[in-house]
Parts: C-alpha cells; structure tokens; sequence
C-alpha cells in the first residue's frame, strides 16, 4: 500500500502548482496575443517548431522542474522574440527571406506533374490525386497550376479559371 500512498500525494505543495499554473498560462496567453497570429490557413513549419519550442520551455515552470518561473519566462521570450525578428528581417530583406521561408513548390504545371517534386516531398500519385480530389478535379490535364505551399497545403487553379478582362461586381439587391 505505501506506493499507492506516494503515488496520490502530492510531492510539491497544492497551492503551489496551482500559482505555477495560472502564472504561466496567462502570461503564455498575454505573450501569444502580443506577438500575434501569421497563418489563418494551416500551421507552417517554423509556427510548428515554436509551439514545441515554448510548450518544452513552460513545462519546466509549470512541473517546477527549472530553477524559477522567470527562468522559464525568459526562454519563452527569447523564442518568441526570435520568431517574431525573423519573420521581420524576412519582410524587410527579400534576399534573406529566400533563405528563410519556404516557397511554394510547382507540384503540376499545364497538367503535367512534376515527379521530382513529388519525390522531395515523398508524395504518391495517390496522394496527388486525392488532393485534387479535395478541390473537385478528377483529372490532373485540368489543372494549370497546383502548388504545396509552405505549410503542407496543396493549391490549385485549375485552367478554365482566366483572369477576368473587367471586375467583378456583386449585383445589388
């Protein structure tokens, strides 16, 4: 029985964890409002790498496993700064931003597909296919343009989508 004892106790004081807690999840919510969301669309890489980056830099001051909350809230700053700054030098320098970002990648072009795209980012043909299933196409000939864009996501315009010679203008009611 002692280690079901030691295993519903706590080793680290009730009102402790609890300070731990909300510390760190509001100042988490007030530091991830500031620097603001980039993608609506999908999570990129880099967006992934940050929220992994900070969730293993906050767990150490939410488990008390670092030396204080603040040294916990000084790594999670600095990822976040550093995040935010590269996405700033890559906004001011285009040159820097081609070494940075990812760019999308022609995964069809005229209806034809380009195999080695598909080898680099280890996609099937079925999985192609698929994809353009998801956007209605059932036969890639139709397709004049499809990209995988940075964050994963398959783009497509198909060849019947010209570019229209006049604007378009809502009808009125």
């Amino acid at each position: 029985m002692p280690a079901w004892d030691a295993m519903f106790t706590t080793s680290t004081p009730v009102l402790e964890l609890i300070l731990r807690g909300t510390v760190t999840f509001l100042a988490l919510i007030v530091a991830l409002r500031v620097v603001g969301q980039r993608e609506s669309g999908g999570l990129g890489l880099t967006d992934l790498l940050v929220v992994v980056l900070v969730a293993d830099a906050a767990s150490a001051g939410l488990r008390g496993g670092a030396d204080s909350i603040t040294d916990s809230f000084v790594l999670v700053a600095t990822i976040l700064f550093w995040s935010v700054a590269l996405d700033a030098l890559a906004y001011r320098w285009p040159r820097f931003a081609r070494l940075a970002k990812a760019r999308p990648k022609a995964l069809i072009r005229d209806g034809e597909l380009d195999h080695r795209v598909m080898r680099r980012e280890f996609m099937t043909l079925e999985e192609v296919l698929s994809q353009l299933r998801l956007h209605g196409i059932t036969d890639p000939a139709v397709v004049s343009r499809a990209y995988v864009e940075p964050n994963g996501m398959i783009s497509v315009i198909r060849r019947d989508q010209a570019e229209p010679d006049t604007p378009v203008v809502p009808p009125t009611a």
